[in-house]
């Protein structure tokens, strides 16, 4: 009995002690909270009305000129760029999530170009603001300081190409033959368009670093990538079953080459372009993004934020969830036909397991491995011949083609090629800037910036990522804590795979072009989370042992 009472005596007063840490505002500081909303929203509400009223008068002008399927995209930036240079985190936010869904959104609302710039309608306004609030505070927008100098070279180098080979094109164009026609291009705007597809995205490091306040935060946004990650898989093999069932036709009634050709016309319900002509065993899924190749670079990189979250994340369902997205990431690798995705999915979880040293820790390594095994063994046991397909194509395409083959042909290819040690012109082999030019197709990274920068832009892009591996790989061994620190690892192992991956052109487009810089910056505050959840465990400690000591 005495035990109980005190325990109970106990227990209240904990429930007093709890009831006592619990914040009690004054009235002054209630009015000056509600002061606060009220103005946030009348802020809100002159916002949208500035916009609205913007957004018709632009629309009413590009409706008369190019119709209303051009007014409608120009109506949804007004109010999409104004929104998020007044919410820049908000803005962040929606940017990485509308990454995934990009080419899903742009097919449904109608496959306007301008659409295909809508994800910068979050990220310019949001970077401006950041910027300016950098500026004001006193505050670097590049990060960390090592990557500055690298950064600034590699900029200059660009400057010259853009100054002096862009320009040159565009002021003193090549001469064509007698009966040619001279290209219709814009070579200082390609030179633009190819400078911001090169660098463009390198600020995303400073916003993450400022968009991350504290651990709150950094789940949140590890949580958000997962579930993405997540939902994305789900609508992916979605996909492949109704193409499997024969509720999408897919490409299978295509005659002739169409029947390997990845074509916008059988496209099912999510993404962009697909092929799936079972009678030829050939089947190329873009899951939620324009093109199938996308894909495979999202499942790549989802495995490291996956794994990441699966291993680290203090909550079990969080950490159930990451492995689940994992298995599903192996699912997708498998039924999308993407070679590379099944080739590089495995071999990169493989990596994890050694670099960032989960295998060291077996007892929680195996009831995750053993679960993750089940997912895949029971998927295979149940579609020999889909997997069988797959490890086929793979193997054929790897005899027909070795990739360091055909990464050392691009080589001395381009290296013959480029016209001066600054290379061809920023943007003239960029995918997007074709539009505004003859562009040369070059289908390994490396090779392609030397084709547009020349010898010494490529030697300048070497520094800056060898810097920036560098300098993450010493910031991620700084870290104390047990889970920022696997955490750190998996996104260090992900900025090395990315850096000296030369195998396609992952760093041009999304989702990698994002990811790539924007969890540098990730990693790169992770050691300020470290130091503030020292901080919090030594005040813990130390409120713990005050009424210790009083009592003594």
């Amino acid at each position: 009995m005495q035990k109980f009472k005190s325990k109970s005596q106990k227990s209240k007063k904990s429930k007093k002690q709890t009831k006592k840490e619990v914040p009690t505002l004054s009235l002054k500081e209630r009015l000056a909270q509600k002061r606060k909303a009220t103005q946030a929203r009348k802020e809100l509400t002159s916002l949208l009305t500035t916009a609205a009223f913007g957004g018709v008068f632009f629309g009413i002008l590009i409706a008369l000129v190019g119709g209303i399927k051009a007014a409608v995209p120009a109506v949804l930036s007004i109010f999409v760029l104004s929104l998020s240079y007044k919410y820049p985190r908000e803005a962040l936010f929606a940017f990485l999530i509308y990454v995934p869904f990009g080419g899903t959104i742009t097919y449904y609302i109608g496959n306007s170009p301008i659409l295909q710039l809508t994800k910068d309608a979050f990220y310019i306004p949001a970077l401006i603001a950041i910027w300016q609030s950098c500026k004001k505070q006193g505050l670097p927008l590049i990060l960390p300081k090592a990557i500055r100098t690298p950064l600034f070279i590699l900029l200059g180098l660009c400057l010259l190409t853009l100054l002096f080979i862009n320009g040159g094109q565009q002021l003193n164009p090549p001469p064509v033959g007698l009966l040619e026609k001279p290209p219709n291009e814009i070579p200082i705007g390609m030179g633009i368009l190819g400078l911001k597809v090169f660098l463009g995205y390198v600020p995303l490091i400073g916003c993450a670093y400022y968009l991350i306040r504290n651990k709150r935060d950094f789940l949140f946004l590890s949580r958000l990538q997962v579930s993405l990650i997540l939902i994305c898989c789900l609508l992916g093999f979605l996909q492949y079953l109704l193409l499997l069932t024969g509720v999408c036709e897919g490409t299978r009634d295509a005659e002739g080459s169409a029947l390997f050709k990845a074509t916008l016309e059988a496209r099912c319900y999510f993404g962009g372009s697909l092929v799936y002509s079972p009678s030829q065993g050939v089947i190329r899924l873009p899951g939620t993004f324009v093109a199938p190749w996308q894909w495979a670079w999202f499942l790549i990189s989802s495995t490291f934020f996956a794994f990441a979250t699966g291993f680290t994340d203090p909550s079990i369902f969080w950490r159930l969830t990451g492995l689940g997205s994992l298995a599903l990431v192996f699912v997708n690798a498998v039924v999308s036909g993407q070679r590379i995705a099944l080739g590089l999915v495995p071999t990169c979880f493989v990596i994890l397991l050694l670099l960032t040293g989960q295998i060291k820790n077996l007892k929680r390594f195996i009831p995750i491995g053993v679960g993750l095994a089940l997912v895949l063994g029971v998927a295979m046991i149940t579609n020999p011949v889909v997997v069988q397909e797959r490890l086929d194509s793979f193997s054929s395409r790897w005899e027909a083609s070795p990739p360091q083959e055909f990464i050392v042909q691009q080589f001395e290819e381009n290296w013959k090629s480029v016209d001066s040690p600054i290379g061809s012109g920023l943007g003239r082999a960029t995918n997007s800037a074709r539009a505004l030019g003859v562009t040369k197709l070059v289908e390994t990274y490396y090779p392609k910036v030397l084709y547009e920068i020349g010898i010494l832009g490529l030697l300048g892009f070497v520094g800056l990522v060898t810097t920036l591996t560098i300098t993450a790989f010493k910031t991620y061994r700084s870290i104390k804590n047990r889970n920022f620190r696997s955490y750190g690892a998996a996104l260090w192992v992900f900025i090395l795979f990315i850096s000296y991956n030369t195998y396609y052109y992952p760093l041009d487009v999304d989702p990698v072009a994002v990811y790539y810089w924007f969890f540098a910056g990730v990693l790169f505050k992770l050691p300020v989370l470290d130091k503030q959840e020292k901080e919090n465990t030594n005040s813990q400690q130390g409120t713990q042992k005050k009424p210790l000591s009083s009592t003594a």
